[in-house]
């Protein structure tokens, strides 16, 4: 288990995982890329919790996944079905869980201001802070994609595997405002949305 966890997870987060996955049982699977999640908890009838997270993901964010799934299996053991999926339950097994690797022998140490932000009251997607997921990107591989946050204003970009061109516009409270250049119909976009500069 070490040798394949060290392919996706911080050389010193290994140990710990380790223990949390004999811990709590977990049955482990890395699978391919789903572009509308990074992991997915789920107990079986059988009593076998299962954890999937993306092999794509790099090392930081697989980790801060992997033990998003982990708190979520530790929520409802302790505190039964009936919570809500990122609710408080959740939220306060998630920063627990979380404290151990909340330093800088994991993460670097550009990136762990903006962790130790999150953490204090953690969303149900890492990719909703904005300023968190431009911090882990910087350790993706290589791509064309963009986050619409990074584009200037006026920026011309189109949306993957399409030929919609967009215009981006304003930032609203918590979207960015863009302009389809055919049908100059206004369109709101996550700041993370991923986008090919045009």
């Amino acid at each position: 288990m070490e040798e394949i966890l060290l392919k996706y997870i911080p050389e010193h987060s290994v140990q710990p995982i380790i223990e949390l996955i004999k811990t709590n049982a977990v049955h482990l699977k890395i699978v391919n890329q789903r572009v509308s999640k990074h992991g997915d908890y789920r107990k079986h009838p059988s009593g076998k919790h299962q954890i999937t997270v993306n092999a794509n993901l790099n090392k930081y964010r697989f980790l801060i996944t992997l033990v998003h799934e982990i708190a979520h299996l530790v929520a409802i053991e302790k505190y039964g079905h009936q919570i809500k999926s990122h609710g408080a339950e959740w939220k306060h097994t998630f920063q627990h869980l979380m404290i151990p690797f909340i330093n800088p022998t994991i993460f670097p140490s550009e990136v762990l201001p903006y962790i130790a932000r999150h953490f204090k009251n953690p969303t149900a997607s890492s990719d909703t802070d904005v300023q968190l997921s431009l911090a882990l990107k910087k350790y993706d591989p290589p791509t064309h994609k963009v986050m619409v946050a990074e584009l200037s204003l006026g920026s011309t970009f189109a949306l993957p595997n399409t030929n919609r061109l967009f215009v981006k516009g304003l930032q609203r409270v918590k979207r960015i405002e863009c302009v389809e250049k055919n049908t100059q119909k206004i369109y709101l976009f996550h700041p993370n949305a991923e986008v090919v500069l045009v």
